[in-house]
């Protein structure tokens, strides 16, 4: 069954819910018993947040979520490592990578603070801002996914069309989809852009789009929790797109000595183009490595 990303019609934010088959039933949360709904070709399009992991982090409109595999339900201890290409775990990735809305339910077994005393609560749309692997609690490696609650300036209502049922004739029915939409810049950033010319340091190419040369500024350290990575020009660098996407998703990382590594294959890539006033700090490019 395909997934259903966004809202779902009749069930607004703060909808409770007796059961897990009461959250399948009303399409929410379809799956009777995992908290991932979600897979690596479509991507995850809800999670349930229950206290299933000890190394989950629940702060209302952010989430540190435990992704799942190795966990005993009986203790809730880990106890083997968790995959990235594990279904739930490569969902939530690809949502990450297409921008896709997932939906956070709460069980009451979660934090009290934010979790509701009996049954499930339906708590809004949320986005996948990043994900990481490290050693959890137990020892285990775990993959874990920062989510940040959408608002309204980050979303909009879109229409798209369907391909009506083979053999049917009539008008095209219309699905609604819930688009997001991140704007950072800082001054930071732009300096470090006009350091490299918008030339990117990995790849060494200047993209020239209608309005002249085109680059992002890329944490090294990621921003935000858990990492708090500062917006410091040694913890920039100048990127494409392409290995802007290929940095955070841990497709490539550097070596102390600035050395590109292909995480996949484990190939030097060559070596960070640097300008002499850009510093870059080891400690950052340490801390990305161990991520991945």
């Amino acid at each position: 069954m395909a997934k259903l990303f966004g809202e779902v019609p009749g069930n607004p934010i703060g909808s409770t819910f007796a059961s897990r088959a009461a959250l399948s039933q009303a399409r929410v949360h379809r799956p009777l018993i995992g908290g991932i709904s979600g897979n690596g070709r479509e991507g995850a399009d809800s999670i349930v947040v229950s206290g299933g992991y000890i190394d989950d982090e629940d702060f209302g409109d952010e989430l540190i979520y435990t992704g799942h595999g190795g966990n005993d339900p009986a203790t809730k201890q880990q106890i083997a490592d968790q995959e990235l290409d594990a279904p739930g775990n490569a969902g939530l990735a690809r949502s990450q990578l297409d921008g896709l809305p997932v939906r956070v339910i709460r069980g009451a077994a979660g934090n009290p603070a934010h979790s509701p005393s009996v049954g499930f609560r339906y708590d809004g749309l949320f986005r996948v801002t990043n994900h990481w692997s490290k050693p959890g609690r137990d020892g285990y490696r775990i993959w874990q996914f920062h989510l940040v609650q959408l608002d309204e300036s980050e979303t909009t209502t879109q229409s798209s069309e369907l391909q009506p049922p083979p053999g049917t004739m009539g008008p095209v029915p219309r699905s609604t989809a819930v688009v997001q939409r991140q704007i950072r810049n800082s001054a930071v950033t732009e300096a470090v852009k006009r350091w490299h010319a918008y030339r990117c340091q990995v790849c060494g190419i200047t993209l020239q789009v209608a309005a002249g040369p085109y680059a992002e500024g890329a944490h090294i350290r990621p921003l935000g929790r858990p990492h708090l990575g500062p917006d410091v020009p040694e913890n920039v660098l100048c990127l494409c797109p392409n290995d802007h996407v290929r940095l955070d998703n841990g497709a490539i990382y550097l070596l102390d000595d600035f050395t590109i590594v292909d995480a996949r294959t484990g190939g030097k890539l060559g070596v960070l183009h640097r300008e002499y006033h850009h510093r870059i700090d080891r400690a950052f490019i340490q801390y990305h490595r161990e991520l991945w």
